[in-house]
C-alpha cells in the first residue's frame, strides 16, 4: 500500500533525475561523429518515504520486544496476552513491510514487487485493525463474563478467533497477487496504488463499521464497568481502581485508533489516485503511527509486562512496583 505512495512520487523523481542528462564525446579526434554518454545521478529520495523508513524501524522495535516479553514469559497466556501478542506481531509485519517498501521503491521497483509490497502492508494493517477489535471483545466478554473467563474454553476461543483473523488477512493481502489491481488501468487507481478504488472505498467502509463496533463496545464496557466499580468499592477499593483504570486505557487505545485512522479511510472514500499525492502521505503517516502508540500503551501499562520487562533488562523489579492482584478487567 505504501509502496504504491512511494512508487507515484518516486517515478516522476526517476524519470527527471538518472539517466536523463549525457555529454559530448569531442575529444576523440578519430570518432566522425559525436558519442552521446549517460551521467548517472542519484535518485532522490523522497523525506517521506525516509519518515515511513523511520517509522517502520521504532515499529518494528518496539513491537519485537514486546513479542520477546510474551514468548519468555509461561505466565503471560491469558487470552488477553494471546491478543496482544498478536496485535503486536501484526504491527512488527508493518513495520518490516514499511522498511521493505523503501528498499523496493528505490532499488527494486518492478511491478512483482509492488504487488507484494502491498500485499503484505495490506495483511499486517488489517490484522492490526482487528486484533485491536478483538482486544475490545475481550474485554468486554471480560467483563460480562467474568466467572469463565479464565477458563481453557476461552483460551481454546481466543487462538480460534486469532486464526481467523489471520486467515481474513492474509487471504486480503493476496488479492493484489491474484488480479485484484489496477497496474493495467490506471484510471481505475485509488489513492492506494495499486488497490483499485472500489477495493480502497470497500475495506475503508469496513473500517468504519468496525470503529462503530468497537465504540457500541466500548459503551458495553463503560456500563458494566462502572455498575461494577459502585458495587464493590466499599469493600474491594482496590477493584475499582482497577477497573477505572481498564476503562482509561481502553479509552486511551480507541481515541488513539480514530485520530489515527480515520482521516485515512474518510480520504479513500472520496480521493483517487488523481489527488496530489501529498494528500495521500499526510494521512498515511499518521495511520503507521497507531502501530507506534500500540505497544507503548500495553506494554508500560500493563503491570505483568512491566514486571517482565524489568525481570528482562535489570533481573530484579524495583520496590516501589505495584505487585497488587490482576483482574480481568485490566487491560
Amino acid at each position: 500500500m505504501i509502496h504504491s505512495f512511494a512508487a507515484a512520487m518516486s517515478n516522476p523523481i526517476q524519470n527527471t533525475s538518472s539517466f536523463t542528462s549525457g555529454t559530448w564525446n569531442l575529444l576523440d579526434p578519430r570518432n566522425s561523429s559525436p558519442v552521446r554518454i549517460p551521467e548517472q545521478q542519484p535518485i532522490a529520495v523522497s523525506p517521506w518515504d525516509i519518515a515511513f523508513c523511520v517509522t517502520g524501524t521504532l515499529i518494528s522495535c518496539e513491537n519485537a520486544i514486546v513479542i520477546a516479553i510474551l514468548f519468555y514469559t509461561p505466565t503471560l497466556r491469558a487470552p488477553m496476552y494471546i491478543l496482544i501478542g498478536s496485535l503486536a506481531f501484526a504491527d512488527t509485519l508493518a513495520g518490516l513491510g514499511l522498511i521493505l517498501n523503501f528498499i523496493f521503491t528505490y532499488m527494486l521497483n518492478t511491478e512483482f514487487v509492488t504487488l507484494i509490497s502491498v500485499g503484505l502492508l495490506i495483511s499486517a494493517f488489517s490484522a492490526s485493525v482487528l486484533n485491536i477489535l478483538a482486544i475490545t471483545v475481550d474485554r468486554y466478554l471480560s467483563l460480562y463474563n467474568a466467572l469463565t473467563y479464565h477458563t481453557e474454553r476461552a483460551v481454546t476461543f481466543t487462538y480460534v478467533i486469532v486464526a481467523l483473523i489471520w486467515f481474513v488477512c492474509i487471504a486480503l493481502g493476496l488479492l493484489p497477487l491474484l488480479g485484484w489491481n489496477c497496474l493495467r488501468d490506471e484510471s481505475s487507481c485509488s489513492i492506494c496504488r495499486p488497490v483499485t478504488k472500489n477495493n480502497a472505498v470497500a475495506l475503508a467502509v469496513t473500517f468504519l463499521l468496525i470503529f462503530a463496533l468497537m465504540m457500541q463496545l466500548y459503551l458495553q464496557i463503560c456500563k458494566i464497568a462502572f455498575r461494577h466499580a459502585q458495587q464493590i468499592a466499599v469493600q474491594h477499593h482496590f477493584m475499582a481502581i482497577s477497573t477505572t483504570k481498564g476503562v482509561s486505557t481502553l479509552s486511551a487505545i480507541l481515541c488513539t485508533f480514530a485520530i489515527c485512522w480515520i482521516p485515512f479511510a474518510m480520504y479513500s472514500i472520496v480521493a483517487d489516485s488523481s489527488y496530489p499525492i501529498i494528500y495521500t502521505y499526510a494521512t498515511v503517516l499518521p495511520a503507521t503511527c497507531n502501530s507506534v502508540i500500540n505497544p507503548i500503551i500495553y506494554a508500560y501499562r500493563n503491570p505483568d509486562i512491566q514486571k517482565s520487562l524489568w525481570l528482562a533488562c535489570c533481573g530484579c523489579i524495583p520496590t516501589n512496583f505495584s505487585l497488587r492482584p490482576r483482574t480481568s478487567s485490566d487491560v
